[in-house]
């Protein structure tokens, strides 16, 4: 069983969200270090700091999800498929500025806070988005057209 859930390929739904939670974990521990550290020790701007740590944690994500979180690939050219990877996290960059934005200049939350809070929402925007675009076993459809 540990193997299956650890090591194995799958196409299991409920294996695949726990791997990409796991994944999303170290690239969310990237994400929040490279956030503090810009902000705190280098004095960056915190949507600054937000901006390129967002991208730090997506490039650890990109890693790991075609290693390890997903089997099946929709695209064989690897190119496209990292261009429409980093598409998608560049609109939950979007996300992530804004919400950040609006918590912590409209709510008054303190920016970690406001980052907590948009880690979920972007969470849950990209792994629908890629698992459904990417990484996706070819339907009949697809493959007779």
């Amino acid at each position: 069983m540990i193997v299956k859930i650890f090591k194995s390929p799958t196409d299991s739904i409920y294996i695949q969200i726990f791997r990409y939670v796991l994944s999303g974990a170290a690239a969310c521990a990237v994400d929040y270090g490279a956030l503090i550290t810009l902000t705190q020790a280098f004095k960056l701007y915190y949507l600054t700091s937000a901006a390129i740590a967002f991208m730090l944690g997506a490039t650890v994500s990109y890693i790991l999800n075609i290693t390890w979180v997903f089997d099946k690939r929709a695209f064989s050219d690897r190119r496209l498929e990292a261009l429409l990877f980093f598409s998608i996290g560049f609109a939950g960059l979007f996300l992530n500025h804004y919400c950040i934005q609006f918590f912590t200049e409209t709510m008054k939350l303190h920016y970690l806070g406001s980052k907590a809070i948009s880690t979920i929402a972007v969470f849950t925007v990209n792994f629908t988005a890629r698992k459904f675009l990417l990484f996706r076993q070819k339907n009949a459809l697809e493959i007779a057209g």
